[in-house]
């Protein structure tokens, strides 16, 4: 089966090939990082715009990287949650229509699935069972994965998400848009332990996430009269030691609890060198092991979504004929089924 992918949840627009027998044949990802930073964050309808006037200029330029045209495509996958409405519904109705041209099936997937499963395209994918860390933008969970469809939610942001808190603390310390990457790597050249910040429930004996706190305690860091712009370094490095710090705490206390020895890391938080660093030295002391997305498919990309949407679609999930446009801006994971079970109607 030939899967055409489309991701349009938020600010990249992402396109993909994917082959059940060959692989991943071609993907094109336009990022809109340009469009919105002179208003220092995603604005939704100048992203739904941007979604709008490049979607059709990435299908053609997928289709001919991956050497096949719209007759040799079998199924369309396309983002339908959780994201930005109008960014969504623009995906959604390109997807639906140009299914309804080839007369082939349409599925909705769910953004955090694809991210989830984007391992799995790896060289050395891991094997179910495992425990996910999804980090991925506003959304911070620890999922326990038995299978595609089969997602137990272990615990989750109860305020910020990771992603978020590094976006709103480097715009904090003077960063631009977007902040969350620039403080990383201004992190590298900063040195930690000197602003005693806080690892918000670290000890709070669950596997839920707070990130708001720490955020704050960055702000009356540079809010005070003793706050030096000269070691704005060394202030990145110690946030990003207390996020990494918690992440790394709560994925292995979930691998301990389900009794799991593989640990999946996805979104993209998880291409943070600091926090990838920490799990697999922590992994190798207990002979566990960690995977992660290929880097280019950290970020939101059209591969992921073509890559589940086969999944899906080859193990016999049903979709529905009506070409519908169908999205979700809030959709709980934890609330997908196994592709054999909506198939069998269970």
């Amino acid at each position: 089966m030939r899967v055409l992918g489309i991701e349009s949840s938020c600010d990249e627009t992402g396109v993909a090939v994917f082959d059940t027998d060959a692989g991943l044949l071609g993907h094109r990802v336009h990022s809109q990082i340009d469009l919105h930073a002179a208003y220092g964050g995603v604005v939704p309808e100048l992203a739904s715009r941007d979604h709008i006037r490049l979607l059709p200029v990435l299908v053609r330029q997928t289709l001919e990287s991956a050497g096949c045209g719209l007759p040799q495509i079998d199924g369309i996958a396309y983002t339908a949650g959780p994201g930005l409405a109008g960014a969504l519904l623009v995906g959604a109705s390109y997807a639906e229509a140009l299914g309804l041209a080839l007369e082939v099936p349409v599925l909705p997937v769910h953004h955090l699935e694809g991210h989830l499963l984007s391992p799995l395209l790896a060289q050395d994918p891991p094997q179910f069972p495992f425990v996910a860390l999804l980090v991925s933008g506003g959304h911070t969970q620890l999922m326990e994965v038995t299978g595609v469809g089969e997602y137990a939610l272990l615990g989750e942001s109860l305020d910020d998400a990771a992603g978020e808190a590094f976006d709103k603390t480097a715009k904090l310390i003077g960063l631009d848009y977007p902040g969350g990457p620039q403080l990383a790597r201004l992190a590298e050249s900063g040195k930690s332990g000197r602003f005693a910040l806080p690892r918000p429930m670290l000890r709070s004996g669950d596997l839920d996430f707070s990130f708001s706190g720490l955020k704050t305690a960055v702000l009356n860091v540079v809010s005070s009269n003793a706050w030096n712009p000269a070691d704005v370094a060394d202030l990145a490095a110690d946030f990003q030691e207390a996020v990494v710090e918690v992440l790394c705490a709560k994925a292995l206390k979930a691998l301990e609890q389900t009794g799991h020895s593989r640990l999946v890391v996805a979104g993209g938080v998880g291409a943070n060198r600091r926090l990838r660093e920490r799990l697999d030295s922590a992994a190798r002391r207990r002979k566990w092991r960690v995977y992660y997305p290929e880097p280019e498919l950290c970020t939101d990309n059209g591969a992921m979504i073509a890559f589940a949407g086969a999944l899906r679609l080859n193990a016999g999930q049903v979709v529905s004929p009506d070409f519908a446009v169908r999205v979700y801006p809030r959709w709980p994971l934890a609330a997908l089924k196994s592709p054999n079970a909506l198939a069998t109607g269970a």
